[in-house]
């Protein structure tokens, strides 16, 4: 009898199909994944291969954003539930309202938002390159940043640049405490901490180094450090530890889980080449204004 991986890697033949998965994606998932990253690095990745058919293991602005880059192709998600409570904290007619305050204000949007709200932006940022983004903006120019406060707030403190931040947030960062990082420290006094820039201040007062997961997993592959305290999303650790065998990595706590992240297993997977779902799409206006702002975010970094 075929196991259920056998029978997913026998499909995924049959359908010309690649699977990949987001970084905090359950083990298993992320074990029969032909490719793993953070949300942009995939949808790239998307867009360079040569399969017509993605199954994107991840939650559903990471779905529309593949389709947006790679719009001929086909864009399944496993589980059409599995959504961003940060990305659904701001909506399309509630940026435009904001917009209207501050004419004449650049937008820029964190990856982790909807297409409609992309499509209102003038630049989209990811955790990694959010700085030199904001950095791109003329210094007599509003910035108007969007949705999740904690990584704005964080480049203004690093740039000194003044931004009307939204008070959108990760719910799973913000169940991260200080004293979680304090107790781990104590366990671990020889580890380091890092920490994702969606986490809340005190966490990243905290943190030795300030790194989105793809940055995380290049320093802990390049640094000589042997221990880290994660303070991200829990997922992540399946990709640290196999990437770096030789290592010690902890979660900062067993609430860093996100649980529409989780929402995807094995038999989704199945369900999703057998089916041909759950395809993601785009109207073709709101990706054109879309893509317009990744690939202006793209051209400066």
């Amino acid at each position: 009898m075929q196991s259920i991986q056998e029978k997913i890697q026998e499909l995924k033949r049959e359908r010309g199909a690649i699977i990949i998965a987001h970084n905090y994606q359950p083990d298993e998932v992320q074990a029969i994944a032909d490719f793993t990253g953070d949300s942009l690095e995939l949808s790239r990745k998307a867009a360079e291969l040569d399969e017509e058919v993605i199954v994107f293991c991840g939650v559903h602005f990471m779905a529309e954003t593949a389709a947006i880059l790679s719009p001929e192709k086909t864009i399944l998600l496993p589980d059409r539930f599995a959504g961003c409570p940060m990305a659904d904290m701001i909506t399309a007619e509630q940026l435009r309202a904001k917009k209207a305050e501050h004419p004449g204000a650049v937008v820029i949007s964190y990856v982790n938002s909807s297409a409609a709200v992309k499509a209102e932006c003038d630049l989209c940022c990811t955790s990694s390159n959010a700085m030199k983004i904001v950095s791109s903006v003329p210094a007599d120019k509003e910035i108007i940043f969007v949705p999740d406060t904690h990584l704005g707030h964080y480049v203004q403190e690093e740039l000194g640049r003044e931004m009307i931040i939204w008070d959108g947030f990760c719910p799973t960062h913000s169940r991260i405490r200080d004293v979680d990082i304090l107790r781990e420290k104590e366990d671990h006094p020889n580890a380091v901490v890092m920490a994702h820039p969606e986490c809340p201040l005190s966490i990243r007062k905290l943190a030795d180094h300030l790194l989105s997961t793809g940055q995380m997993c290049t320093y802990a592959k390049e640094s000589d450090e042997k221990e880290f305290i994660v303070a991200t999303e829990m997922g992540l650790l399946y990709r640290l530890r196999n990437e770096s065998p030789d290592k010690k990595f902890y979660s900062v706590s067993d609430r860093a889980l996100c649980p529409n992240m989780k929402k995807i297993d094995l038999e989704k997977v199945l369900w999703s080449l057998e089916d041909m779902q759950h395809r993601i799409t785009v109207p073709k206006e709101t990706a054109d204004k879309a893509r317009r702002s990744i690939e202006a975010m793209l051209e400066l970094s």
